[in-house]
């Protein structure tokens, strides 16, 4: 297994692009099964999860041609299986993102539990609710037996905002019969940009960016090219880099739009960003500062589903915090093994309390030196590549597959605009 290593201390300083975002990708590339004629993708991350999905696509009969780094056209002329390989849908959680297009487009699905990060326990349950609610028999064993004998559209109202729930009801209302309304739908990013894209080859959704999405169904659906959209959350991975490494960045084509929490969130913790029409640009920070609530109050940071701060940005904004003055407690309501990373943190120096596996009391600054650690999941990951950056000598961080899932090339990127990182390949 690869690992990376890291010297830190030195400031980043430059120009960088972020990559497609990773959780557009995944479902988009799904949902290239519900028509029969090629469709066209630009900006795929060049991720490991892409590269499963893909090969997924490839076992069902999809027809795949490479036009350039970033691109892939893909014809699901004949879909010659619905029967989900368990090899290949070991490491990716996106795989239960098969369901709805597959029971759209053929009537049916195999498919094993999905694998992923363990980051706590992650239900199906919304998955089964809206599909069932427009017409799937489903039995749940050793694999979820799904099939129907029609989708029909009706009113859904989930039991939490999903994002991937909400992705599949949607790619499954596509071609159902009817009108759909998903209700307390996710209104994520990449959720719109899956609908955009839905869109672009004939469906017809409404009420992008709210919690209640409508959907008419349409007889079929055509080919089509579509551009995904930059991945916000490597956009907040390298703001946080540059803030805490004292240096001065820009982020090209950084969408501002879709960062109106997350640059409130980075306030808070004593970072200014500048936008600059679609760029965003960090200027050399000295020394951070948290920002109390009124009377000098302790703040919280929590996560919300959309608008709300996201999840995937938890971990790297606890490393932020370690290096800001004052006192800040994180609250993380979705996953209740995502904070468990932090024991690395404090091996690091970091002065932290793990108060339950959903809270953590962060008092900066600390001193960070470098350890030897082990990637656990995605965004940990991250967080432990940006805590290595600031941190006083060298680090080592094992595992590094994690975070190639999930971030394309990060070290080329990061060594571009000054970072100390290289890759090291394991004998």
């Amino acid at each position: 297994m690869d690992r990376f290593i890291i010297e830190g201390g030195y400031p980043l300083q430059g120009t960088v692009t972020p990559s497609g975002n990773k959780n557009a990708a995944l479902p988009i590339l799904a949902a290239t099964l519900l028509t029969d004629q090629e469709v066209v993708i630009r900006n795929l991350p060049q991720i490991k999860d892409v590269e499963t999905m893909v090969e997924i696509l490839a076992h069902l009969g999809v027809e795949i041609h490479k036009l350039g780094d970033k691109e892939l056209a893909l014809r699901a002329r004949n879909v010659r299986s619905t029967e989900i390989d368990p090899q290949l849908t070991r490491s990716i959680r996106a795989s239960i993102l098969l369901s709805g297009p597959l029971l759209a487009r053929c009537g049916g699905i195999s498919l094993p539990p999905p694998g992923g990060d363990v980051i706590g326990r992650r239900r199906v349950d919304t998955h089964l609710v809206a599909l069932r609610s427009l017409g799937a028999q489903i039995d749940v064993g050793s694999r979820y037996e799904m099939r129907t004998t029609g989708l029909v559209g009706r009113e859904i109202f989930l039991d939490e905002a999903s994002v991937t729930a909400t992705e599949n009801a949607l790619m499954a209302a596509c071609l159902a019969k009817g009108t759909t309304i998903i209700r307390n739908a996710a209104s994520e990013p990449h959720v719109q940009d899956l609908a955009r894209f839905l869109n672009r080859l004939g469906g017809k959704i409404s009420g992008l960016g709210s919690n209640a999405l409508v959907v008419e169904g349409v007889d079929r659906l055509h080919g089509g090219e579509y551009e995904i959209e930059p991945d916000h959350i490597e956009v907040g991975s390298f703001i946080a880099c540059a803030a805490i490494t004292g240096g001065e960045l820009l982020i090209k084509n950084g969408q501002p739009e879709h960062l109106k929490m997350i640059l409130l969130v980075f306030r808070r913790l004593g970072i200014e960003v500048e936008i600059r029409g679609n760029d965003l640009f960090v200027p050399h920070h000295g020394s951070l500062k948290l920002v109390a609530d009124a009377h000098g109050a302790i703040p919280k940071i929590d996560d919300a589903p959309w608008p709300g701060f996201p999840a995937d940005l938890m971990s790297v904004a606890i490393v932020v915090a370690t290096q800001a003055e004052g006192t800040v407690l994180f609250f993380e309501k979705l996953y209740e093994s995502r904070m468990f990373f932090v024991d690395k943190l404090i091996a690091m120096g970091a002065r932290l309390i793990l108060c339950d596996p959903h809270r953590v009391v962060v008092v900066g600054p600390a001193r960070l030196h470098g350890q030897v650690m082990e990637s656990p999941d995605i965004r940990a990951g991250m967080a432990l590549v940006v805590a290595s950056l600031c941190a006083e000598g060298q680090s080592v961080i094992k595992n590094i597959g994690q975070i190639d899932r999930g971030y394309e090339r990060i070290d080329e990127k990061l060594r571009a605009i000054g970072a100390r990182i290289e890759r090291v390949e394991d004998q």
